[in-house]
């Protein structure tokens, strides 16, 4: 990877505003991603969310659970370390418009319904996290001063 392509991933003249993003929707990240993944906090593990996946036509169902558990956590152990936060918030962003598309948008807005409301909140932060880097008090941002 040339210098200048990996100074474009970890560069962020963002500030503090990103680490309000990072922390909190890095932990949501992490436990749907474990409740995918492991069965953590009351999900279904690998086998269960592939089935899930399969009855909804993404297939194979585990390869896809494994797809979506694996960005979902590891981008967000990512999102709380501040390390490849772009590469990681667009692996997120692909996942949430997935879940939009393919799992609630036909029940409405609201989550209540099951609606897309929270997935796309998950996905404007993912996006802005995508444009600003990962801001201050990120390891991007002490590996982009160290590349310097």
């Amino acid at each position: 990877m040339s210098n200048r392509l990996l100074d474009r991933i970890l560069s962020t003249n963002a500030g503090w505003s990103p680490l309000a993003l990072r922390i909190p929707v890095g932990i949501i990240f992490v436990a749907h991603g474990a409740q995918k993944l492991f069965g953590a906090f009351g999900g279904y593990g690998l086998e269960g969310t592939g089935q899930f996946f399969a009855s909804l036509g993404l297939t194979p169902g585990y390869l896809m659970a494994l797809l979506a558990g694996s960005a979902e956590f590891f981008g967000g152990l990512a999102l709380l370390a501040g390390l490849l936060v772009r590469p990681a918030a667009a692996a997120l962003a692909f996942a949430m418009l997935v879940a939009i598309f393919s799992v609630h948008i036909s029940h409405g807005l609201f989550m209540d319904k099951n609606g897309y409301e929270y997935a796309l909140a998950l996905l404007a932060v993912s996006v802005s996290l995508l444009i600003s880097g990962a801001g201050r008090l990120s390891a991007d941002a002490v590996l982009a001063g160290r590349a310097r």
